[in-house]
C-alpha cells in the first residue's frame, strides 16, 4: 500500500468537524496490540505504512510518521515523502514533533483507547509547555473517514485443550484470585488479548497469525470472571469449557461494567502499560479505587508449566524438519536463478504444512534477497519481489503456529560464493549468538544485562544493529510476548526459569544485504554454585547453520566446539524425520567445522 492523499484530506475533513487542529495516530488497538486486526491498521490506511511499529501525527498543513530502526528503509518505499515527513522516533519524537509544528494552543486529539494512561500523562506535560491541548475523542475520526473499513473478525473461539495447556483455566484464575486478595483488590481488569487467552485457555483467528479472541475480561478475587467478546463467536462447547464461574456478556457491555464496578466503590488493579486510558478513565471518573500493577497473567503466561516446555519442544523439531527441507531444496533451486522472494517464502510454507499440529504461520514470512534482505522487518510483495541472485545473501526469517508451541526462526544462506566482507560480518553475528547461547547468569538479572554480549563482535569494528537481541515467546500465543527481553534498553524484568525468548543478532548493510542468525532458547536451571543460583539457556531451534558463510579462521575454540555440538544435535534429532531428498543434504550442512 502507498500513501493517498484522499484519505489525509478525509480525515482532515472529520477534524474540522470536531473542531481539532490535528490528531495522533498510533499502530494498535484498544487491547494495545502489536499486531491488529484489519478493522483497527488505521496507520497504514492513512500513511500506506504496513509495518509492525509506528505512529503519525496530522496537522491542517502538514504530517509526519515516526519508526523504529526497523523500518527506516521500508518507511521510505510506502509513505510518500511530500505528504508526510519520514523520522526515527528516537531522533526526533512525535510530541516534539508536535510541539515544534502545531500552532500556539492548538487541540491535539487522540483516542482513548488507543493510548495508555501512561501516555496520556506525559503528552498532556509535554503539551503544556506550548499550550496546546490533548483532546480526547469519543470516537475515532479515521472510522467515519475510512470508507469501507473492515469489519472486525467473527472468528469462533473454541477450547485450549489441557494436554496443550498444561493447567486448567480454573486453576490459573485461582491463583490469580489469590494474588488479587493479597493485593487488596477485588478484581483486575484484563485487556490483552494473549493473557485473556492464557486466562481462558481459549483460541480464536481474530488477528493475523495470532490465535487469539478479541476479548475483554474482569477478574475478580472470587474466581469468577466475566468475558467480554461478540456472542456469534460463542458456542455451547466453548461455555461448557469455560464453566459456570464465567459469564459470557457484549463487548459493548464492557466499559458500562467499569463504571458500575467504580460505582460500587470496588478496589480494581490496572496496569498502566497495557490497558488503554478508557479503562483508566472509566474507572477513575465512576469512583473506583485504582491500584496500579502488572498484568496479572503477563508473569505466570511467560513462565511456561513442563507440558508447555515439552511441546514446544516437540513443536521446534517438526519445524526443523520442515525448514531444513526448505533449505534443502532452497540449495539446489536458488542456482538455477528460477526462484524469487514470494515463490520461496510459498514453498517454505509448504513445506511447514505436512507437520502434524500445524494451524497457522507466527506472521508474515521476511523473505529478503540481496538488499531486501537489509529492510530488517522487510515484507514482500509483487512491486518489491526480487529474484535470488548468484554471489549474493538471501534472509529468511519465518515461524509457525502449532498447537504445541509457537516458532520463530531466521537462517541467511548464501547462493553462490559470498564475499569476505559478508563472511566477516555473518561470522560477527554468530559469535554475538552463541556468546548469548552460551552465557550462564545469576538468578535477578534482566534481559538487558546480556544484550551487549551480542554485540560486541560487531561493536569491535564499529558496527551495530537497530533491533533488540531477543524477544519473549508465547505457547500457541503471540510470537512476541512480554515481559521478557534482550535489549539495550529492554525490561527489568528478571529472566526466570521457563521463559522461552529469541537470539537473534543481525547486521544489515543498506542496500546491499541483511544477516540474521535467530534460534529460540529457554531459560532453564543451571548448576548452582556456593554462593549463586544460576540460569542458562536450551536452545530449541535445530537448523543448521550456513557454513558457507562462516570464517572459522575467525572463531576460537570454545566457539567453533559449539557450532560443531549444534549441528551433532540438528542432525540426531531431525535425520529421521525429514524426507529422503533432504538426508544427504543435511549430512553435509551438519558436518563438523
Amino acid at each position: 500500500m502507498t500513501t493517498n492523499p484522499q484519505h489525509i484530506s478525509a480525515l482532515r475533513e472529520q477534524l474540522t468537524k470536531l473542531s481539532l487542529d490535528g490528531f495522533i495516530v498510533p499502530l494498535t488497538d484498544e487491547h494495545m496490540s502489536e499486531y491488529v486486526g484489519d478493522y483497527a491498521q488505521r496507520l497504514e490506511w492513512l500513511t500506506g505504512f504496513g509495518g509492525s511499529a509506528g505512529n503519525a501525527a496530522i496537522l491542517m498543513d502538514k504530517a509526519a510518521i515516526f519508526v523504529d530502526g526497523r523500518y527506516t528503509l521500508q518507511v521510505k518505499t510506502e509513505v510518500d515523502g511530500t505528504l508526510f515527513e519520514r523520522h526515527h522516533f528516537e531522533e526526533y519524537p512525535m510530541l516534539k514533533w508536535l510541539q515544534d509544528n502545531a500552532a500556539q494552543g492548538a487541540k491535539i486529539g487522540y483516542d482513548p483507547e488507543l493510548a495508555t494512561i501512561s501516555w496520556v500523562d506525559n503528552a498532556q506535560k509535554t503539551f503544556a509547555k506550548k499550550g496546546h491541548t490533548l483532546v480526547a475523542v469519543p470516537k475515532n475520526p479515521i472510522d467515519a473517514a475510512w470508507l469501507g473499513r473492515p469489519e472486525p473478525s467473527l472468528a469462533a473461539i473454541y477450547p485450549h485443550p489441557l494436554n496443550y495447556a498444561g493447567k486448567a483455566a480454573e486453576e490459573k484464575r485461582a491463583i490469580i484470585a489469590k494474588d488479587l486478595q493479597e493485593c487488596g483488590a477485588d478484581a483486575a481488569v484484563i485487556t490483552m488479548l494473549d493473557s485473556i487467552a492464557w486466562a481462558f485457555n481459549i483460541r480464536s483467528k481474530d488477528v493475523l497469525n495470532n490465535p487469539v479472541p478479541h476479548a475483554f475480561a474482569i477478574l475478580e478475587a472470587n474466581e469468577s470472571a466475566t468475558l467480554y467478546t461478540d456472542a456469534r463467536k460463542v458456542d455451547n462447547t466453548l461455555r461448557l469449557h469455560l464453566g459456570n464461574h464465567v459469564r459470557i456478556e457484549p463487548r459493548e457491555a464492557f466499559y458500562k461494567d467499569l463504571a458500575a464496578l467504580g460505582q460500587a466503590r470496588k478496589t480494581i488493579l490496572v496496569d498502566k502499560s497495557t490497558n488503554n486510558a478508557k479503562v483508566f478513565e472509566t474507572l477513575r471518573s465512576a469512583g473506583a479505587l485504582l491500584i496500579e500493577g502488572q498484568d496479572p497473567c503477563i508473569l505466570p503466561k511467560a513462565i511456561k508449566n513442563a507440558v508447555e516446555q515439552d511441546g514446544t519442544r516437540n513443536a521446534h523439531i517438526r519445524d526443523g524438519a520442515a525448514v531444513s527441507e526448505f533449505l534443502c531444496w532452497l540449495s539446489k533451486a536458488a542456482p538455477t536463478g528460477s526462484v524469487d522472494e514470494l515463490s520461496a517464502a510459498d514453498k517454505l510454507w509448504e513445506y511447514r504444512q505436512k507437520r502434524e499440529l500445524i494451524k497457522d504461520r507466527s506472521f508474515e514470512t521476511i523473505s529478503g534477497a540481496g538488499p531486501n534482505g537489509a529492510i530488517v522487518h522487510y515484507r514482500v510483495n509483487a512491486a518489491t519481489n526480487r529474484k535470488l541472485e548468484m554471489n549474493s545473501i538471501y534472509l529468511v526469517d519465518s515461524g509457525a503456529q502449532y498447537l504445541d508451541g509457537t516458532t520463530d526462526i531466521t537462517r541467511t544462506v548464501a547462493v553462490g560464493t559470498p564475499s569476505a566482507e559478508m563472511r566477516d560480518r555473518f561470522t560477527r553475528v554468530l559469535k554475538g549468538h552463541i556468546a548469548i547461547a552460551t552465557t550462564r547468569f545469576p538468578k535477578g538479572t534482566a534481559g538487558m544485562a546480556l544484550d551487549s554480549l551480542a554485540r560486541r563482535p560487531l561493536w569491535d569494528i564499529g558496527l551495530d544493529y537497530d533491533h533488540g537481541t531477543g524477544h519473549g515467546v508465547g505457547s500457541f500465543l503471540a510470537v512476541h510476548e512480554g515481559p521478557q527481553r534482550i535489549a539495550k534498553l529492554g525490561s527489568p524484568v528478571a529472566l526466570e526459569a521457563g521463559m522461552i525468548l529469541s537470539n537473534e543478532p543481525g547486521y544489515y548493510k543498506s542496500g546491499e544485504y541483511g544477516i540474521r542468525i535467530e534460534n529460540l532458547v529457554l531459560v532453564k536451571a543451571s548448576a548452582k554454585t556456593e554462593e549463586r543460583t544460576m540460569l542458562e539457556f536450551e536452545t530449541l531451534t535445530f537448523v543448521p547453520i550456513d557454513q558457507n558463510l562462516i570464517d572459522v579462521s575467525m572463531l576460537d575454540d570454545r566457539e567453533r566446539t559449539w557450532v560443531n555440538a549444534y549441528h551433532a544435535d540438528v542432525y540426531e534429532k531431525l535425520v529421521d524425520i525429514v524426507d529422503e531428498n533432504t538426508k544427504g543434504w543435511l549430512r553435509h550442512a551438519t558436518s563438523p567445522l
